[in-house]
C-alpha cells in the first residue's frame, strides 16, 4: 500500500510571532508537509533550529518585515527553488517549491491586490498570468503537483461571508476569479471543493470587528492538485482550532491527504 501524505497550507501571518502555535499545531496535527506563507521573515531569521527540533526539514524563501514563503517536511526535500518564474524584476518573496517523493510541491503567497483598480490590483493579475503559464509548464511535465497557499481569492460568492459587500474588492472581483478560473481549467483540481460543495466555510477571519465570533469569513486559502494528484485524493479539510487560539494567525491550515 502507498504511504499516505498530508500536506497542509497556513498563512501564519509572521513565523516569528506565531510559532508557538505552529509548533503546538505540529505536535498535535502532525503533517507530513506544511506549506507557510507570510513568514514576515529574511532567512537567516527563519526558525529553522526549532522546525528542526520538531521533526522537519525547512525551506524558506523570505524578506524583512513582508511576504515570505515556506517548506516544512518530515521527508526530504530535492529541487528546491524559489521565486516565480516569468520576471526577473520581481523581487517580492511570494514563492517557492521543492519535490517530497515523487509530488512537486509549491507554496505561493498571491498578491492581495487592493486597493483596486490600481498598480497592485494590475500586479495580483500579472502574478496570476505567470502562474498560469508555470503551471502549463509543470503539466508539460507530466508529473503530480500541489499548488497549495493563500491565493487572496474568493472563487465564487458561496465562500465570502457578505458577497455585496465584497464584490469589488481585489479578492473578489471578475477579474481575479476569471484568472482563477482560467488555472483551474488547465486541468487542476481544488481539493477542498472538490469533497465539500458546502457554502460558508473559510480560512480566513479578519482580526477587526469580531469577525472570528461571528463567522464572518473567507474561503482564500487553498490546494490545487494537478490530475496525478488528484487521483490520489483521499480527504481534505479546514482545520480551524488554530484560529480561536490566543494570538492566533487571522488564517487557519487547509490540509489535503494523498493515497
Amino acid at each position: 500500500m502507498t504511504p499516505r501524505l498530508r500536506i497542509a497550507t497556513w498563512n501564519v501571518n509572521s513565523v516569528r510571532a506565531r510559532l508557538p502555535n505552529v509548533l503546538d499545531w505540529l505536535g498535535s496535527a502532525r503533517p507530513d508537509v506544511v506549506l507557510l506563507q507570510e513568514t514576515k521573515c529574511q532567512d537567516e531569521h527563519f526558525p529553522t533550529l526549532e522546525f528542526e527540533a520538531a521533526g522537519y526539514r525547512t525551506a524558506c524563501h523570505g524578506q524583512k518585515s513582508y511576504n515570505g514563503v515556506a517548506i516544512l517536511s518530515r521527508l526530504p526535500m530535492a529541487d528546491i527553488r524559489a521565486g516565480l518564474p516569468g520576471d526577473p524584476s520581481d523581487d517580492q518573496a511570494r514563492y517557492i517549491e521543492a519535490t517530497v517523493g515523487d509530488i512537486r510541491l509549491a507554496s505561493l503567497y498571491l498578491p492581495n491586490g487592493n486597493p483596486a483598480p490600481g498598480d497592485k490590483f494590475d500586479y495580483k493579475l500579472a502574478w496570476m498570468r505567470r502562474l498560469i503559464a508555470h503551471a502549463e509548464g509543470l503539466l508539460a511535465a507530466d508529473r503530480p503537483f500541489v499548488l497549495g497557499g493563500d491565493y487572496n481569492i474568493c472563487p465564487t460568492d458561496d465562500d465570502v461571508y457578505d458577497p455585496a459587500n465584497w464584490g469589488q474588492d481585489a479578492l473578489c472581483r471578475p477579474e481575479s476569479r476569471a484568472l482563477y478560473r482560467q488555472l483551474l481549467h488547465l486541468g487542476l483540481t481544488e481539493a477542498f471543493r472538490s469533497l465539500h460543495p458546502e457554502a460558508g466555510r473559510y480560512s480566513f477571519w479578519d482580526y477587526q470587528a469580531g469577525a472570528w465570533p461571528r463567522d464572518q469569513g473567507l474561503r482564500i486559502d487553498h490546494l490545487l492538485l494537478s490530475p496525478a494528484a488528484a487521483d490520489r485524493l483521499v480527504a481534505c479539510d479546514i482545520d480551524k482550532a488554530p484560529r480561536g487560539r490566543d494570538k492566533a494567525s487571522d488564517h487557519t491550515p487547509v490540509w489535503v491527504e494523498l493515497g
